[in-house]
Parts: structure tokens; C-alpha cells; sequence
């Protein structure tokens, strides 16, 4: 979190300075890319609405190489794209240095704000670079799209590709998400428990306190499904792992918050029945997989974020201070999250039970994917 300060003062202070010294850029004809860059610094969630417009940009460029350059925080999640040919880290000097060293084609900023990324895309030099016209940034483009608040992120994404002639093709269904084969071996090591029956995965942790539905709230609602003979699974990163310990304790669940890697999370999440969790990057790896999620929104803006279709339910307050997250940053909430704290256990129970009775539970379930 201290570095994702820093790089957002860093922007504040030499972004808008910085951005009106470089020269812009001429609009030169579209060439057929041999080699593309994609920028998308942020969370995990920004990074897998992404995918599906990497995956149509490789379509229509089978030729084409593709480099991602992201942060440390995020950089897993292209391992698991098949489009993607290498990625860089943003946030590390000598990556930076090496992504820049590139020839490019054809560059895509997909970061929506901040002013850095822009310049970092300008100085490839690439004869195309594309790029939202969210503030001064858009000096640094060839060609620019807008972008709003209220648009799904996914959509937002591919309006990149508008100027390439892509549009956007999120009709298709199916997973889109690549998990290893040694990462499946570890989970279902892991997992080996449940082979034969299904089982509900739960995911109590958030970026922000604000989008934490709670510990305790969690384990009442293990404590409902497991009474119901309803397997249930923790999972998320170390800072999860003593809230798994209570949302498992005596033996009612199995806690592999921080004990798993992100691609080991993804295949355990592959074979799970429903995932129920906040708005947060394993919630958007579940609907990557099509994996039937049971989402709490309040903070976070609906429209943009939730997963979509009949196999998702979310549930949200709609209350009048809420959504409050604007241009990436919620503010502390005062009223204890009540957007939250109000959603009831028996609520998301019974939402769970809904999927489980209208999914059918497939033994073997594979983590079947496009490119």
C-alpha cells in the first residue's frame, strides 16, 4: 500500500508537469502489428476485465506479440492469459527500463486516471498509441476513447480496441482464464478432502476495510452450510489466513487462506461450487473460470464491477452514501460500512442455496478456457 501512495503522489506531483513538456504525438495510418504493449498498472480485478479484450486483440493478431506491463501486485494474473507473451512490472526500475527497450506497434494505456502511465506509453515511441481521454493524459495519445463511471469495466476496456476496428464481443460465454496443470495437481492435493462432494468457497478479505463483510459474519454463514452438509473453503492470501482459522474452526470448513498461490487459488476456485465474497480480484477470477459467485456490493460501484448473468447473484443496500468509491479511492467510511453490515446471513445463505439448486454440480468440474 506504501508504494501504491507513492506512485499516486509521484503522479500528482510530476505527472501534470511532465505531461504538457512532451511533445504529443502525430496520428500516423494503422500498421499490421508485429509486436503490442498493453500498460495496466492496478489490482487484480482491473487486470482480469482486461483479459477478454487481450484474448480478441490476439484473435485478430495471431502474428502479433503481446507484452503486459503491470505491477508486482497484479503481474500473476497475465500468467494465466494464453494471449499474453511476456510481462514486465511497472513498479520495478530495472523491468521498467527493460519493457522500454521495446519496439512497439501498437501501445494500449488501459490505466483510466492517473497520468504517469501515459507518459511512460509516449516514450515507447510507438507510431499507435491508444489511450482514455480522462484529463491531460489524452496530449500523450494518437488516438483516444472516453470513459465513464457507469460503463461495465469490461466494455470499458475494449472501447480500446475501437480503433483497431475490434468491438466488442463479450456475447461469447465460457471461462477465460488459462489455470496450469501444476497449479490444478496442487489444489486438488490440497482439496483432496472434498474429491467427491462439492463444496462453497468463501473469500473474507478486501483491499480496504470498507469492503470486509466480516469475520464473523462468515463464519455464521459456514457454520449455516456445513449444518446443511454443505462442504466450505477458505480461501485468500496471508493477511486472510487467521480470519480462515475462524471461519473454520472445529472442523466445519478447510482454511487454505495462505497457503495457496494465485494460480493455485484459481484452480481451487475452478472446482467449486459457488464462491461467495466482496468486491475484490478473486471475486472477478470466479467469474473468470464461470464459477457462480454470490457477491456484497456497497462501495464499490455495481454497474462496473459485478458479475454478470443468471449464474450471479449480488446483493447490495443501494444506499444513499453509496457506491462511494470514485476514481479508484474510497474514502473511510464513518457509518461503520453499514452498506455491508446490513446485507443478513440468512440473505446470502439462501443465495447460495439458490445457485446450488440451479447449477449442477459436475464431479469432474474441468477449468475449461479460450486463448
Amino acid at each position: 500500500m506504501v508504494k501504491i501512495r507513492l506512485l499516486k503522489s509521484l503522479d500528482r506531483l510530476f505527472g501534470t508537469v511532465l505531461i504538457h513538456l512532451i511533445r504529443k504525438p502525430e496520428v500516423k495510418p494503422l500498421p499490421q502489428p508485429k509486436s503490442i504493449l498493453f500498460i495496466r498498472p492496478g489490482g487484480i480485478g482491473d487486470a482480469v476485465h482486461l483479459l477478454p479484450a487481450i484474448a480478441a486483440l490476439k484473435e485478430k493478431y495471431p502474428d502479433g506479440s503481446i507484452t503486459i506491463l503491470a505491477e508486482k501486485r497484479n503481474s500473476a494474473i497475465f500468467s494465466l492469459c494464453r494471449a499474453v507473451d511476456r510481462t514486465f512490472c511497472y513498479d520495478s526500475l530495472r523491468e521498467l527500463a527493460g519493457a522500454l527497450r521495446s519496439t512497439y506497434d501498437i501501445v494500449i494505456d488501459t490505466e483510466q486516471w492517473h497520468r504517469l502511465s501515459a507518459i511512460i506509453a509516449r516514450m515507447t515511441r510507438a507510431p499507435v498509441l491508444i489511450g482514455y481521454a480522462t484529463n491531460q493524459r489524452k496530449r500523450m495519445f494518437t488516438h483516444t476513447v472516453s470513459y465513464s463511471h457507469e460503463t461495465y469495466e469490461k466494455s470499458s476496456f475494449f472501447s480500446l480496441l475501437e480503433p483497431l476496428g475490434i468491438t466488442d464481443s463479450l456475447g461469447s460465454s465460457g471461462p477465460f482464464l488459462t489455470v496450469p496443470e501444476r497449479a490444478v495437481d496442487a489444489a486438488v492435493d490440497k482439496i483432496a478432502a472434498y474429491s467427491d462432494r462439492p463444496f462453497v468457497t468463501l473469500f473474507p478479505g478486501a483491499s480496504i476495510p470498507e469492503r470486509r463483510w466480516g469475520t464473523e459474519n462468515f463464519r455464521e454463514l459456514a457454520m449455516r452450510l456445513h449444518s446443511g452438509g454443505v462442504a466450505v473453503v477458505v480461501v485468500g492470501g496471508r493477511g486472510d489466513a487467521e480470519a480462515g482459522e475462524k471461519i473454520t474452526a472445529g472442523g466445519i470448513g478447510l482454511n487454505l487462506a495462505g497457503c495457496t498461490s494465485l494460480a493455485e487459488t484459481a484452480a481451487v476456485l475452478s472446482k467449486s461450487r459457488v464462491l461467495v465474497s466482496g468486491d475484490s480480484g478473486v471475486l472477478h477470477i470466479a467469474e473468470a473460470l464461470d464459477v457462480p459467485t454470490v457477491s456484497l456490493f456497497g462501495p464499490g460501484i455495481e454497474n462496473k464491477w459485478a458479475p454478470r448473468g443468471v449464474h450471479h447473484i449480488v446483493l447490495n443496500r443501494h444506499l444513499d452514501c453509496s457506491p462511494c468509491t470514485k476514481f479508484g479511492y474510497t474514502p473511510r467510511c464513518k457509518n461503520g460500512a453499514r452498506c455491508l453490515s446490513d446485507i443478513g446471513i440468512d440473505e446470502v445463505a439462501n443465495a447460495v442455496l439458490d445457485l446450488l439448486k440451479s447449477v449442477p454440480w459436475e464431479k469432474n468440474r474441468r477449468s475449461e478456457q479460450i486463448p
